[in-house]
């Protein structure tokens, strides 16, 4: 099976034009400092632990992952130059031999044999964990060749490795995870320089690096929970990067001139998790008045301005698998009303919905004003966002009721967000049922792409048959940027500082 390792053979012309093209980029006016407003610092700089927004925003640069997508979702090479598919089960990889770590140690295969083996430990517990627990061995032969080992058929694995960052074996091996997170070693165009707690994380441009070079020689990423204070920072020239606008505010800076929009339709699918194996959400009737409560299209073109679609299916159009046609749960509160009804005191016991300032408040709002209307007794419980994360990743019987949250996996495979959020052997599942958890398990080794696509078909309509989770929208990003950046989103939410550019 050669056609991956010819693929990438045939990509190396256009990697070189687009390294010429993003080299022109870097080359334009400097700029000394970069500012980028996030929403919360992030929850870790190891890359194989949380991979929340903020946190990848920041580490992504730090470290060189296995594989990339090029800014129109494509696949390519960054670690592994090229590979070739010799069964089944098994991929050889050809890698990089002019990679440098930040502390000056050479990058090589058995680098990659540890992070694959420290990510895959069930002990080191990453929450990633089932996103890579499909490769059972990893092999180096010389200094810059890689095996890898699947346990059945996996075709979502590439998909996956564009998400698995590089980490020195030299340095992480001998670090405890705290450790590592507070002084990560990576490969990437930029490298750690401090991260002042609750103010901000600094990182400087690697000039060793052997691709495309930052253009900006330091940046800071600082954590600013409003969304009026990040916009406000970037009319005032303290910021030149925000995150996460609303559409009213994006309207207002557009409006004002000091600074310009820039958004993309994501990967990222927004959704409403119930959790099911607890009473009263163990009622599948219950589940379903809920999706009858919740107005998607109001919450949509009333509160986000029409940016985000609408989606029925846990899926985005960015990802493969997904499907024209499959029909969610039309807003029906009279309906929802007559199920809650005859569902008597159970339904009326109080439920937590969870939330962080990260997710936009208003929808939560909305959504909970929603349930209320319809006779539910649903009440907002907000914390930070790396307390949220650990609520959300634990037993059934402790995790929340009730939970507004967005899912992106980097990797524009089905298997990245609907095994994590459906299978009951995943900690982010609220969700048990045999039947899925044997389509997810059959769709993880099928590589006949069109059974593949059929079964993701199949278990989104399961999925809504039995209000396992529901769909709310495709996620669109807003970003607040100066006028004299130069970049363009990308589906997959990376933050590249090195494919930005800078123009007086």
């Amino acid at each position: 099976m050669k056609t991956i390792t010819r693929t990438a053979r045939r990509l190396a012309p256009l990697l070189l034009s687009v390294g010429l093209v993003m080299a022109g980029t870097a080359l334009s006016t400097a700029k000394e400092l970069l500012t980028i407003n996030l929403v919360n610092e992030p929850a870790t700089l190891d890359p194989h632990q949380q991979w929340n927004p903020d946190s990848y925003y920041v580490y992504r640069n730090i470290f060189d992952n296995m594989l990339t997508r090029d800014n129109a979702g494509e696949i390519m090479p960054q670690i592994a130059t090229s590979w070739d598919q010799v069964s089944d089960t098994e991929i050889v990889f050809d890698l990089r031999d002019d990679v440098v770590f930040h502390d000056g140690e050479k990058l090589t295969a058995e680098d990659v044999v540890y992070t694959v083996e420290r990510i895959t430990n069930p002990d080191f517990a990453s929450p990633q964990l089932g996103q890579f627990n499909k490769i059972i061995k990893a092999e180096a032969f010389g200094d810059y060749q890689v095996k890898l080992t699947t346990d059945g058929p996996y075709p979502a694995l590439l998909a996956q490795l564009v998400k698995l960052s590089i980490v020195p074996e030299h340095v992480a091996s001998t670090m405890s995870g705290e450790e590592f997170n507070a002084a990560p070693v990576g490969s990437g165009p930029y490298k750690f320089a401090k991260w002042d707690r609750g103010v901000e994380v600094v990182v400087e441009k690697n000039d060793a690096y052997w691709g495309d070079k930052g253009p900006f020689d330091t940046v800071a990423f600082k954590g600013v929970p409003d969304a009026s204070t990040r916009m406000a920072n970037l009319q005032a020239g303290t910021a030149d990067l925000v995150v996460t606008l609303n559409a009213d505010l994006a309207q207002q800076l557009e409006a004002s001139g000091r600074g310009k929009v820039l958004n993309v339709n994501t990967e990222r699918v927004a959704y409403f998790a119930m959790n099911s194996t607890l009473p009263p959400l163990d009622n599948v009737d219950l589940r379903r008045a809920i999706g009858y409560a919740i107005d998607r299209e109001a919450i949509v073109e009333g509160l986000l301005g029409g940016f985000p679609k609408v989606v029925d299916q846990m899926l985005s159009p960015a990802h493969f698998g997904w499907k024209d046609g499959i029909t969610g749960y039309a807003y029906d509160p009279e309906k929802a009303k007559e199920i809650i009804s005859g569902l008597g005191d159970a339904a009326k016991a109080e439920m937590k919905l969870a939330t962080s300032p990260v997710f936009d408040q208003r929808v939560v709002q909305a959504i909970q004003q929603m349930l209320t209307e319809v006779g539910l007794n649903a009440s907002i419980e907000t914390v930070d966002m790396a307390t949220w994360l650990k609520d959300q990743q634990t037993s059934n019987d402790q995790a929340p009721m009730l939970t507004f949250s967005r899912w992106s996996c980097a990797c524009q495979d089905p298997d990245g967000i609907m095994y994590p959020l459906l299978h009951s052997s995943s900690s982010w599942s609220r969700f048990a049922d045999p039947e899925v958890d044997a389509m997810l398990d059959e769709a993880r080794g099928e590589l006949d792409l069109e059974k593949r696509a059929a079964l993701y078909a199949r278990i989104n309509e399961i999925a809504l048959e039995k209000a396992a989770i529901l769909p709310l929208y495709q996620a669109a990003i807003l970003y607040g940027a100066s006028e004299q950046l130069e970049w363009q989103p990308t589906s997959n939410e990376s933050m590249f500082l090195n494919r930005m550019g800078w123009s007086e």
